[in-house]
């Protein structure tokens, strides 16, 4: 395995391709792997119109987890936008989507503030639905399409 330590976040309200994606990534990467899943506070800051409780949408996590990948994992609840990925020293990695790949500079900023080793960003391409736009939970919410991104 190239890392011993990824990071990846995410709030995982309605699981769909994507986040399957950028799972599938992070663990092919490493043998373990911190998950910061988003709070319920966090996410209604951000503006997000979620549809499962914390507790739900861990449950759902580490069910799709357990069935997909056998490997050691952690998953920490987000109160902020990188929780142990700026803490632990050991990460050596953070899986993003293209549209977060952002937040791996502002890491690596707040490492370098703690003297830490800086991580390497892994950005995972977006999955795009069978219209060509991007698959996501308010889209599938909205049922525009489904979880595999097919339109409905």
């Amino acid at each position: 395995m190239p890392f011993c330590l990824v990071a990846m976040g995410g709030t995982f309200d309605v699981m769909h391709a994507g986040h399957m994606a950028l799972l599938k990534k992070a663990f092919s990467i490493s043998d373990r792997v911190i998950i910061g899943l988003t709070s319920d506070e966090l996410a209604k800051k951000r503006g997000k119109k979620i549809l499962h409780t914390y507790q739900q949408r861990l449950d759902s996590l580490k069910q799709v987890i357990d069935g997909n990948f056998q490997k050691q994992y952690t998953i920490s609840k987000l109160d902020n936008d990188f929780g142990p990925a700026v803490l632990e020293k050991d990460v050596q990695a953070l899986v993003v989507s293209d549209e977060t790949s952002y937040k791996g500079n502002e890491l690596n900023n707040l490492r370098k503030k703690r003297n830490m080793e800086p991580v390497r960003i892994i950005t995972v391409p977006m999955i795009l639905a069978k219209d060509g736009k991007r698959i996501s939970s308010t889209r599938i919410r909205n049922s525009e399409i489904d979880a595999q991104g097919n339109v409905l």
